[in-house]
């Protein structure tokens, strides 16, 4: 599964490159008050969108493992204290031990 996750993650970061090496030179203009304008290159800015629509989901995934792992947490607590400590069993049901040997 590991390898799979590299192989995506190298193909997008080749992606991304070759996107960013051809748009260098492209710049846009953002309006973000009327009197405020924001100069970049589209490379710079498809990369902060990207970080920004994906901080959410990275969030929405922490929280949920979270949860999970406190929930699996708190049942494996209640089944151990439900069964209780582990006897020593006897190896051997019915057979008596006769204690230490007579000389």
């Amino acid at each position: 599964m590991r390898i799979i996750r590299t192989i995506i993650w190298t193909v997008l970061v080749l992606v991304l490159l070759v996107f960013s090496w051809a748009n260098w030179d492209t710049r846009v203009a953002i309006v973000i008050w009327e009197d405020l304008v924001l100069d970049t290159n589209v490379p710079a800015l498809a990369i902060t969108s990207f970080l920004l629509g994906l901080l959410p989901v990275w969030l929405l995934l922490r929280g949920t493992r979270w949860q999970l792992r406190r929930r699996i947490n708190s049942l494996e607590t209640a089944v151990r204290s439900a069964v209780g400590p582990k006897k020593a069993e006897d190896p051997l049901p019915g057979i008596t031990d006769p204690g230490p040997p007579q000389i």
